[in-house]
């Protein structure tokens, strides 16, 4: 997964805001966390959440692959799916979790 260069970004202006509403109990969470790591709330929070975005945006990024990767990986998705009984076994029965 592709990080923030620190050092890019610190040599970046930083003159862009977020402002949030929190409730006490997360504000002294979020300040106990940054305490704990050493940082003051502000690097804690952009840390944070730069992480986060990376997380969330890692799967949702353009990937290349060469010419006999991506025909093998089409003739992989052609393949006709293969019935698997106990799967279906599994699927057929009634969750706990849905009403």
């Amino acid at each position: 997964m592709a990080t923030t260069n620190p050092s890019a970004v610190e040599r970046e202006n930083k003159d862009s805001r977020i402002n949030v509403r929190l409730a006490p109990s997360q504000a002294t969470l979020i300040r106990r966390a940054a305490e704990a790591d050493h940082k003051s709330v502000s690097e804690f929070v952009i840390s944070s959440a730069a992480t986060a975005a990376e997380h969330v945006l890692a799967d949702r990024r353009w990937f290349t692959v060469d010419d006999a990767t991506w025909r093998a990986f089409e003739e992989l998705l052609e393949r006709p799916a293969e019935y698997k009984p106990r799967l279906a076994e599994l699927l057929a029965r009634d969750t706990q979790f849905v009403d």
